[in-house]
């Protein structure tokens, strides 16, 4: 059955975007959000500052998508493609982001705290003054990745590869390096 799903903006709860998605009408919020999304983007919409929170995004082509500011907490973009997107300042923390690839992703100042990026791809990706405290990053590739002044306290990059990443003044207070390459 086709429903109308609104977007909103994260900071004024206006409408930025209406899309119609064939779901069932039972069907959870997140897979509606999900949907949604879906459209939004095939749509070119713009999608800063939407409020994403806990969307079901696995596997998504968010390919060059503009999330920047986006409320994207608790998410699950599990094996999504997020090359060249921007999500610079957006809200992911504790978000599902294992095996994603962010190869180019902006994530200047984005909130990754509690965030699961296990086997992530991130080679190249901008990650200037992140936060992400806490992060699961094992196994994840940060290969020539900016990560500036980001927050890598408690963050467990065991088995991380590190090789050519920019760390100057980030903090990796109690991080776990075990295995990491650099």
């Amino acid at each position: 059955m086709k429903n109308a799903h609104n977007i909103t903006d994260r900071f004024t709860g206006s409408v930025i975007f209406t899309a119609e998605i064939q779901v069932a009408d039972d069907a959870p919020e997140a897979l509606r959000l999900g949907a949604a999304t879906a459209v939004a983007i095939a749509a070119k919409a713009d999608l800063r500052h939407a409020d994403l929170r806990g969307a079901n995004l696995r596997g998504a082509n968010l390919r060059g998508a503009d999330l920047s500011g986006a409320d994207l907490r608790e998410a699950d973009l599990s094996g999504a493609d997020l090359r060249h997107a921007d999500l610079s300042d957006a809200d992911l923390s504790g978000a599902d982001l294992r095996r994603a690839d962010l190869r180019h992703a902006d994530l200047r100042h984005a909130d990754l705290s509690d965030a699961d990026l296990s086997g992530a791809d991130l080679r190249e990706a901008y990650l200037r003054g992140a936060d992400l405290r806490r992060a699961d990053l094992r196994h994840a590739d940060l290969r020539h990745a900016d990560l500036r002044h980001a927050d890598l306290s408690d963050a467990d990059l065991s088995g991380a590869d590190l090789r050519e990443a920019y760390l100057r003044g980030a903090d990796l207070r109690g991080a776990n390096l075990r295995g990491a390459k650099s």
